[in-house]
């Protein structure tokens, strides 16, 4: 990382592990704690690096600050291809992870699920560290709130509620494509589908279908679940599309990789909303491209911010319907006083965010320069 990538708000440590013993190598970003000891999930990818896992940590600062969440951001990453490892080669690497960080957990950084990492992976997380409050998304069993309930995608649902509120349109009335069928895509489609909303897209790693007829979420899952891949649908009549970005859908729901509209994908972009329920999914130029089309995005750091409202209630000992309760309403307040402001301002959603969440966390924090 080059002098860029440090600011007024941090990092204020990075953190490189490595175990030669089982190959664990991994890092810890935390970006800044003013508000709270940092809090960001673990995302166990072959490509994950620090410049990555900075970025994330960054988002989560201004997310948790958006969130008025006790906590400030962090985030890290250990670079290993799940796919290719057994069981316990998984256990191996992050129980390692875990102990390698018993100095700053859980006073400085909170742990949670990410890419590739469940509530299982937290229970061996937090059983190495030897605290509860080493991470949240345990199971149920060790008093969790998985992230397997859906709460991210739920705020993502709230989020699209008001966004299309905002806009005076009626989400019944709507189609709505989605980027990625991993715990984000399912539960968003799931509580959107109730809402009224129809599917006609939606893609994961094996390839994109497309139905303007609709897709049954119900059929989809089960196909998902039994054969591990959406276009295994395709015997329902949808069609293969040649990319999600270009879905014909008034919504677009992203909830899977990073930067996955770039500047050279902007007039292949057909949906009129974007509600990002995955991190950095593009980046701020894109945004501002886009809404010059007249495309209304609702940015990661208030979209997907229901997985740490929900590790926030696991973390204060709350209930599965205390943390649906809370989501709801944070996100809700959220969204609409970030859409107003920047509708007022004449500015992007994401400048009206980011200046909202930079406000609060100046206002306590003794070490950022002012």
């Amino acid at each position: 990382m080059d002098e860029k990538s440090f600011d007024m708000f941090g990092p204020e440590k990075i953190i490189e592990v490595y175990n030669p013993k089982v190959g664990m190598r991994g890092f810890v970003v935390i970006d800044n704690t003013a508000l709270g000891p940092g809090k960001g999930g673990i995302r166990m990818t072959p490509s994950v690096s620090k410049e990555e896992v900075a970025r994330l940590a960054r988002a989560m600062t201004y997310k948790n600050a958006l969130a008025e969440l006790p906590f400030g951001g962090a985030k890290s990453g250990i670079i290993a291809n799940d796919r290719e490892l057994t069981k316990t080669q998984k256990k191996e690497l992050v129980v390692a992870f875990s102990k390698a960080l018993k100095g700053v957990i859980p006073s400085e950084y909170v742990a949670a699920p990410d890419m590739n990492m469940g509530s299982e992976e937290m229970e061996w997380f937090s059983k190495a560290n030897g605290s509860k409050k080493a991470c949240t998304g345990k199971p149920k069993k060790m008093g969790g709130l998985p992230h397997e309930l859906g709460s991210t995608g739920y705020g993502v649902m709230v989020a699209t509620e008001v966004a299309v509120k905002h806009l005076g349109k009626k989400l019944s009335n709507l189609t709505f494509a989605v980027e990625g069928f991993g715990n984000v895509g399912t539960f968003a489609t799931k509580f959107l589908t109730e809402q009224g909303a129809k599917l006609v897209a939606v893609s994961d790693s094996r390839g994109c279908i497309h139905d303007s007829k609709g897709i049954d979420y119900a059929i989809l899952m089960k196909i998902k679940e039994e054969t591990g891949s959406v276009v295994n649908y395709l015997d329902k009549q949808p069609i293969v599309c040649p990319g999600i970005i270009s879905a014909k859908a008034d919504i677009l729901i992203t909830a899977a990789i990073p930067d996955l509209i770039k500047i050279s994908d902007v007039n292949k972009v057909n949906a009129k909303i974007i509600i990002q329920g995955s991190n950095i999914p593009m980046t701020k130029e894109v945004e501002r491209i886009l809404a010059d089309k007249g495309v209304l995005i609702v940015p990661d750091i208030i979209a997907n911010a229901g997985g740490v409202i929900s590790s926030y209630v696991e973390y204060i000992g709350g209930t599965e319907k205390q943390m649906f309760e809370l989501v709801k309403k944070k996100i809700s307040k959220n969204t609409l006083l970030v859409l107003n402001e920047a509708k007022k301002r004449k500015v992007i959603p994401r400048v009206a965010a980011m200046d909202i969440a930079k406000k609060r966390i100046l206002a306590k924090c003794n070490i950022c320069k002012k």
